[in-house]
């Protein structure tokens, strides 16, 4: 079994659309064991979390004002928000009608999981996974990856530990984070630019599922247990 990762070109999603509805504008089938995924600006555009740009000033205001902790750096703002360490607390320019910033969506769990009861229902279908993702940075690395802000219909977390690895060693800290690495195959395919494929379809990728709420705190890990954790010694976070 081959994953299969297919981008969902689309028209223009305007703010206040709903979102399911323009879903199903493009797919019309969606197969038993499937993950969509759906970016996080259409996903914050349905809920019109949209805000005038007036000024730089007014930019880093907001920046603050959503971030649990916000760094300047010689290109843009280091952020952390819901445990994630992202650029400018998500807050995008970037594909925004007019002179508006694009934020991110209130609950982006709460999103994947009405988006995934209703696709379910609609195509009567039981297993299907739904991730709501956007681009990210990693420490010392050139480029964007993807990152799951909010996941539904899925276990996150894929344990080795206690298995042998191909030598019969057992694994000791190994966990596989679906989400995300999902998230990065999607955007990569997907774009960054002006592809308008706001939409993908993954298959033939094997997960345990569920039908049970996502907790929003179970991929994240306390700072002292952290790798990047010395990195944040003297921040109070």
């Amino acid at each position: 079994m081959t994953m299969v990762v297919e981008p969902i070109k689309t028209r223009i999603f305007s703010a206040g659309e709903n979102l399911v509805d323009f879903i199903v504008e493009y797919v019309q089938v969606i197969e038993e064991n499937s993950i969509l995924v759906v970016t996080s600006k259409i996903a914050a555009l349905a809920e019109n979390r949209i805000v005038p740009f007036t000024s730089k000033e007014e930019k880093i205001k907001l920046i603050q004002e959503e971030s649990d902790l916000a760094i300047h750096t010689p290109s843009t703002w280091l952020t952390l928000k819901d445990g994630i360490v992202m650029a400018s607390a998500g807050i995008d320019e970037s594909n925004a009608d007019g002179d508006n910033l694009i934020l991110l969506p209130s609950d982006s769990f709460a999103v994947a999981k009405q988006v995934r009861t209703e696709l379910a229902q609609r195509f009567n279908i039981k297993n299907l996974g739904v991730i709501v993702t956007d681009s990210r940075i990693m420490p010392l690395r050139k480029g964007t990856l993807g990152v799951a802000y909010g996941y539904a219909g899925f276990k996150p977390l894929r344990n080795y530990v206690g298995e042998p690895d191909i030598f019969g060693r057992p694994f000791k800290l190994a966990q596989a984070n679906i989400p995300d690495s999902l998230a990065t195959a999607a955007v990569v395919v997907m774009g960054e630019g002006n592809e308008q494929q706001p939409l993908a379809m993954i298959s033939d990728f094997d997960v345990e599922w569920r039908t049970e709420d996502s907790d929003p705190d179970e991929l994240k890990i306390p700072l002292k247990d952290d790798l990047y954790g010395p990195l944040f010694r003297d921040l109070n976070i």
